[in-house]
């Protein structure tokens, strides 16, 4: 029979207390890519699936460090994480393209200048593409053309690209009228 002496009660609480830290990060950090893609002007939907990446990832860390509290042998974990690893990475190999482009849409999301709705240009020499954003998803950047074709344009690639930001005609107008402003006001301090 155990007695309570024999209870681990820093694991049982810890074991108690790791669902509610998987909640309050999950908690946070939705806050944090949801504020951020306020911020950046990315449509709601993109920035949930931003936020599904953070939300497996934190359950993962959250689980390893349970079995490290209950005294798994992290040895013998990290040789199965490894090997359960180099089976994912030799068959991410012959996928190289997903992985880059579903890295990529992270990287989009926060450092992209553009958003849905703006007129963009993707300079690549003699092959640039023009055209308006219409979706960004895990794998790809839609645009539409001047002519009103569909055109898909990878993540990883669209990173490695110079990306050009056109002004559409109200930004124009915006920008020309307060340039017209300003040298109104620079004629009238002179």
């Amino acid at each position: 029979m155990m007695s309570l002496e024999d209870l681990p009660f820093v694991q049982i609480i810890i074991s108690v207390l790791v669902p509610f830290a998987i909640i309050v990060t999950r908690w946070i950090v939705k806050k944090l890519v949801l504020n951020l893609g306020q911020v950046k002007h990315v449509p709601t939907e993109r920035a949930y699936q931003v936020y599904r990446y953070f939300k497996a990832l934190i359950t993962v860390s959250w689980l390893v460090v349970l079995l490290v509290v209950w005294g798994i042998d992290y040895q013998a974990l990290l040789v199965v994480a490894s090997s359960v690893l180099a089976v994912i990475g030799v068959a991410l190999v012959a996928q190289w393209s997903i992985l880059s482009n579903i890295t990529a849409s992270i990287i989009v999301f926060f450092s992209m200048p553009a958003k849905i709705g703006d007129e963009v240009e993707i300079i690549d020499g003699v092959n640039s593409v023009k055209g308006v954003i219409t979706e960004i998803n895990f794998f790809n950047v839609l645009l539409t053309d001047e002519d009103g074709n569909q055109l898909a344009y990878p993540n990883n690639l669209i990173l490695q690209k110079p990306v050009r930001k056109t002004q559409q005609k109200s930004e124009k107008q915006d920008a020309q009228q307060s340039s017209v402003i300003r040298q109104r006001f620079k004629r009238r301090q002179s």
